[in-house]
């Protein structure tokens, strides 16, 4: 069996799990989740979340590993559930452990097999665009390049997870940066989530934005010292 077929029977049993796994949280989830603006329903969620023991944590792993393979599961509502089932702090914790170590297992696998496993799960003129991009191949400017774009909110991660292990950055303070880089946008989405199940939806929404609001201010007053405009190009590559 060549190379290709290996990947999109990958790629086809990889989406039938995602699937399989919405459609039974939704379906176990579902009857206590539209009540959750009583007392009663807030304790009836947890009380499922409680019961699903191991299984559920898997489950949000399982969908963390299909949305940074796949590229077709957004990151914000794994995140938000995360909350809604563990809150804002031990979600938080959940996340950015799962996403250290899909992270790091994808850098290594890059810097292992090359260009062409980068090949199998993105579009390779994009790629070409990236590694022409003489920004992004500078030893000196690529950790800071990195940080800044794992903090911008909408930007490609998953993206920059397959292309930092073709790019001159060291493996360590890739991981270090790709995985803490996350905190303003997971402790975000978990808090929001949590707020969620105790009821409180408008707060859940203004700490969502402010945050978001926050981090937009930093890249402004970043992007005001950077002469140079090193995050718009950086942006620009990766588009």
């Amino acid at each position: 069996m060549s190379r290709k077929n290996k990947i999109k029977i990958f790629k086809i049993i990889l989406t039938i799990v995602v699937l399989a796994i919405f459609i039974g949280l939704t379906v176990y989830l579902f009857p206590v989740m539209k009540n959750l603006s009583t007392l009663e329903g807030q304790e009836a969620f947890k009380e499922k979340v409680e019961n699903t023991g191991i299984w559920g944590l898997l489950s949000l792993f399982g969908l963390q590993v299909a949305q940074i393979f796949l590229i077709i599961v957004p990151g914000e509502p794994i995140e938000i559930l995360a909350g809604m089932c563990y809150g804002g702090l031990w979600g938080t914790v959940f996340i950015m452990a799962s996403a250290s170590i899909i992270s790091t297992t994808i850098f290594l696998l890059v810097r292992k097999y090359g260009r062409k496993f980068v090949c199998d799960f993105w579009n390779e003129e994009k790629i070409a665009k990236i590694e022409k991009n003489k920004l992004l191949q500078n030893p000196k400017k690529i950790e800071m390049i990195m940080l800044i774009l794992f903090l911008i909110p909408g930007t490609p991660k998953d993206l920059l997870v397959y292309m930092a292990g073709l790019l001159p950055i060291k493996p360590i303070r890739f991981i270090v940066i790709a995985t803490f880089a996350r905190f303003p946008s997971v402790i975000t989405s978990t808090l929001a989530g949590q707020n969620f199940v105790e009821g409180d939806w408008k707060k859940g929404i203004i700490l969502y934005v402010a945050i978001f609001v926050l981090i937009a201010i930093v890249i402004f007053i970043y992007n005001k010292f950077d002469k140079d405009k090193i995050t718009a190009k950086a942006i620009k590559s990766i588009k």
